[in-house]
């Protein structure tokens, strides 16, 4: 069974908008037996938009980590635990279990593929490579062609020195067995690092 775990946070001031490394690699540093496993997602942290690509963080702000139910007691230490992110300490609470909920539709801030065509290709030509591959990894956790793929807007990943390109996501018309698969295994790369981690539409 795959849940998130979700981790109240505070900090003082803002984080970069772009801190899905950031926040992988102080999670790592915190919980070191987790570096190089799989199996489980750090969602992008949600907050308020702010000039110079920084993002506040609200009364919703939260850590949360997609996980299997079996694995949940290796995220616990970071409860009480300050993460760094680049100069600014973020302050993890205690964590609260939830279940997947199915929706018929689905959104991913960032989803990237490791696709040569689509790093090579440029606008409207990249897109369709993206949506082609997005529908034979649908198509492999047998999500049904009426499913809708809708890209969105193209987004980056900074990851060291380097920027991972790839689109927001929303999947419309699932089933509510689809939408469970979606969300369990997620689409494309990273997901380390926030990527191709689905949730509800809202």
């Amino acid at each position: 069974m795959i849940v998130d775990l979700i981790f109240g946070i505070r900090c003082l001031g803002p984080i970069p908008a772009d801190h899905g490394y950031l926040l992988y690699s102080a999670v790592s540093r915190a919980v070191p037996e987790i570096h190089r496993q799989d199996g489980y997602g750090i969602h992008p942290i949600r907050g308020r938009q702010l000039g110079g690509r920084t993002l506040q963080l609200t009364d919703r702000s939260r850590l949360a980590v997609r996980t299997s139910a079996d694995h949940i007691a290796q995220f616990l230490p970071l409860a009480g635990k300050t993460l760094m992110l680049l100069d600014r300490r973020l302050q993890v609470g205690v964590p609260q279990v939830r279940p997947l909920v199915p929706a018929a539709a689905l959104r991913s801030r960032l989803v990237t593929i490791k696709l040569k065509e689509a790093a090579e290709a440029s606008g409207d030509t990249a897109a369709e490579i993206f949506v082609t591959s997005l529908r034979q990894q649908l198509d492999a956790l047998g999500v049904s062609e009426e499913a809708q793929v809708h890209p969105g807007k193209r987004r980056t990943l900074r990851v060291k020195s380097k920027e991972v390109v790839g689109y927001e996501v929303v999947l419309e018309c699932l089933t509510a067995e689809e939408s469970i698969s979606v969300q369990e295994h997620g689409l494309g790369g990273r997901r380390h690092m926030g990527c191709g981690i689905f949730v509800l539409c809202k």
